[in-house]
């Protein structure tokens, strides 16, 4: 089904449509008779009810908790970065300190990642050149004075 047969079907709910026997006999008969059929008790209609609050209130807790989680990490997450943001060396020249930032990032980066695979031969190398890439770059900022 694409879109236009979805807006035509929609379009033709607004019409009125009229059943194929005539309702209200069937209506004023049973009134008559007293054979309206009415729930027994009132439970019956609140299980799925009860059912409902508690789904709701299970997904509530779920977020809540993984709201407070996932606040929690990032609160240490920024603690961190701001005590490594103090330590981090910034040029005084605009144009070295786009590269300086970048350069950061990346030491930053392979540092988690050497966290997770601390043997990795592949990580190790890319470490020592953004290390050397940074080291380039104070050298390049302290002969432009």
């Amino acid at each position: 089904m694409n879109e236009f047969e979805w807006l035509r079907q929609t379009r033709a709910l607004r019409e009125p449509v009229t059943p194929h026997r005539d309702l209200w006999a069937g209506i004023d008969a049973a009134l008559d008779t007293g054979k309206v059929t009415a729930p027994t008790t009132r439970r019956a209609w609140r299980q799925p009810q009860n059912w409902l609050i508690a789904a709701s209130f299970v997904g509530l807790s779920l977020f809540a908790g993984s709201l407070a989680v996932h606040l929690r990490d990032s609160t240490l997450a920024n603690a961190t970065a701001n005590t490594v943001d103090a330590s981090r060396w910034r040029p005084n020249d605009p144009r070295l300190a786009g590269a300086a930032v970048e350069l950061d990032a990346a030491n930053m980066e392979l540092r988690q990642a050497m966290e997770q695979a601390p043997d990795s031969p592949a990580l190790q190398r890319l470490l020592m050149r953004t290390q050397k890439q940074q080291s380039q770059l104070r050298q390049i900022e302290h002969q432009a004075g």
